[in-house]
């Protein structure tokens, strides 16, 4: 056994991302208040080849140089747009034909592991501030929320960690 050099992982170039056939998900970071959170959202959405990332409310935008240590030139890959009001971002999806998904822990939430998405929908994946989560209005407008499994004390984790154990599940399930 032995490491790979970089030129033998079959890296695409910037503009063969932008062409490339893309999972029918779009994720939406809302109020989130950590750059470097940002800089890994965009790292695992490029690596998982997700649609668009939308930046809403507080969440920071590139350029910056807290998001481009974590993203490693993601931002120059993924396509972002950043939505001062989430509320009516959520809508807009929801008229363009999107299933919203908060990633939260509420009364109703769906497990992860027992959620499979359908090929033939399109999928926005909210994830929300590192201390109050995803934020009411967001919640409300949501057609369901699906909580990840855990069991030990903290019943937390950082919201980077959600996003890869949540899009590595639907990257394994839409393929």
């Amino acid at each position: 056994m032995r490491k790979l050099a970089n030129e033998e992982l079959d890296r695409k170039t910037v503009e063969e991302f932008k062409e490339s056939d893309k999972l029918p998900i779009v994720i939406l970071l809302d109020n989130i208040r950590s750059m470097n959170n940002v800089g890994s959202a965009f790292r695992t959405s490029d690596a998982f080849l997700i649609s668009k990332i939308y930046l809403g409310g507080i969440t920071a935008t590139p350029p910056h140089r807290e998001i481009t240590k974590t993203a490693l030139g993601a931002t120059e890959s993924v396509e972002w747009e950043h939505a001062e009001d989430t509320g009516k971002l959520v809508q807009q999806l929801k008229e363009e034909g999107y299933t919203i998904i908060a990633i939260e822990q509420v009364d109703k939430s769906i497990s992860l592991d027992s959620f499979t998405p359908d090929k033939n929908k399109k999928y926005c994946l909210v994830f929300g501030n590192e201390v109050f989560g995803v934020s009411e209005e967001v919640i409300k407008h949501s057609d369901m929320c699906i909580e990840i499994p855990q069991h030990g004390t903290k019943h937390s984790l950082n919201i980077s960690v959600s996003l890869g154990i949540t899009i590595w599940d639907f990257y394994n399930k839409l393929l």
